[in-house]
């Protein structure tokens, strides 16, 4: 697997990338692995379903409270507002159990596509990164998007679009190299977002602007076919530049056929 170093130096000495090379490259994939990420849609909604509907029947739970009585007493001294702590702590909760299962659904998806594009052998395990050994770091990357997030809003918006590339790289980065550590993640992230921004800001607002016009065209309903399509072009700009290593090939056909983790 690669190190930290190595993963820099490659990231470091990337080649220029060509936007329509990418574009054409993402299209070729989509072809493969459209159903895949399909499926994979359905799965990160059908596995929040559950929470979606404890959260629906709570804010029914809600509804209960009279609140034009409420309104009636004179200042409303006797309403608590901290009844609806427990409420807004669940919501988030959901939020953050939703981005656990969606980065994880997500590098999974990235490792099938690997396995379509190099025409490998193994598995479409939706859920291999939602298990031992992964499933603690997927944990932990969720919560620091979700913090650099928060941070970037705080800070005028406006740096909400320069951290969604290396974000969107971090999942991909991930997803090939889950030896690394959460801190070392971030950091190729955030290396390779720097390197290759404008080009990724490009394809993923390109991406994603076709896929939900041609999702709408196909009845609205197509969207669900069409959304992974904006997952793949940081899959190539990865490959591109960093690539993969034949270690982590190995890895990848031992676990395939069963054989134990090292």
């Amino acid at each position: 697997m690669n190190t930290i170093t190595s993963l820099l130096n490659k990231i470091d000495n990337a080649k220029a990338l060509d936007f329509g090379t990418i574009f054409s490259q993402s299209v070729e994939l989509f072809k493969k692995v459209w159903v895949q990420g399909l499926v994979m849609l359905l799965l990160t909604m059908l596995l929040m379903v559950p929470f979606y509907v404890i959260m629906y029947l709570s804010m029914l739970g809600m509804g209960l409270i009279d609140f034009e009585s409420l309104q009636s007493m004179e200042n409303m001294q006797d309403f608590t507002p901290l009844l609806m702590v427990p409420f807004f702590i669940f919501i988030f909760l959901v939020s953050f159990i939703a981005m656990v299962v969606g980065f994880g659904m997500k590098a999974s998806f990235y490792r099938i596509c690997k396995l379509k594009d190099l025409e490998e052998m193994g598995a479409d395990d939706y859920f291999y990164y939602l298990k031992k050994p992964y499933l603690g770091k997927v944990i932990k990357l969720s919560l620091a998007t979700f913090g650099i997030t928060i941070a970037a809003t705080l800070l005028c918006v406006l740096p909400v679009f320069y951290v969604m590339v290396p974000v969107a790289l971090m999942n991909v980065i991930f997803a090939f190299n889950p030896d690394l550590s959460t801190s070392e993640i971030i950091k190729a992230g955030f290396r390779l977002g720097n390197k290759k921004w404008l080009l990724t800001f490009g394809l993923i607002i390109v991406s994603g602007f076709l896929a939900g016009i041609v999702g709408l065209l196909m009845c609205c309903v197509g969207i669900y076919v069409t959304s992974s399509f904006s997952y793949l072009p940081a899959y190539f700009i990865y490959k591109d530049s960093v690539g993969f290593n034949k270690e982590s090939d190995n890895n990848e056909s031992k676990e395939s056929y069963g054989m134990s983790y090292e």
